[in-house]
């Protein structure tokens, strides 16, 4: 299983605030997380997912051809 890090591990790791990744969690745009009582844990494995998934390619140049 993946292990869990809460959400000052995650906004350390994604250098953000604590305050956005809460915006985020509201705003259903950051990573998938769970909340146990009071406590929100992100998995690494959706941590990473979600990191990869906000890799934007650049488009390509036509003119480099």
């Amino acid at each position: 299983t993946s292990p869990w890090l809460t959400r000052p591990e995650v906004a350390d790791r994604l250098r953000v605030a604590e305050k956005t990744l809460a915006q985020w969690a509201h705003q259903h745009k950051g990573p998938k997380f769970a909340k146990f009582g009071k406590h929100v844990r992100y998995r690494i494995s959706d941590v990473e997912a979600w990191e990869q998934d906000q890799i934007v390619e650049a488009p390509h140049d036509s003119r480099s051809r």
